[in-house]
């Protein structure tokens, strides 16, 4: 298996909503991520205040927030 294969199979990724722009963005948290991060978007550079959770068949979840 390629390398980046095996790297991408290491993170789990969405297309969110900027809650500033309304632009779509990428997140992407390695698979043992589970709680609340500041990330700026890429586009207007406003903050934004992400969640990161997880059921208990591993399935991810992202929220994303306003973090003013």
């Amino acid at each position: 298996m390629p390398r980046w294969a095996i790297m991408a199979a290491m993170f789990d990724d969405a297309t969110v909503t900027c809650p500033y722009c309304g632009e779509p963005a990428s997140l992407s948290v390695e698979q043992d991520v589970e709680g609340s991060f500041v990330q700026d978007c890429e586009v207007c550079c406003r903050p934004w205040a992400v969640t990161v959770s997880r059921d208990i068949d591993g399935d991810v979840f992202f929220q994303v927030d306003r973090s003013d």
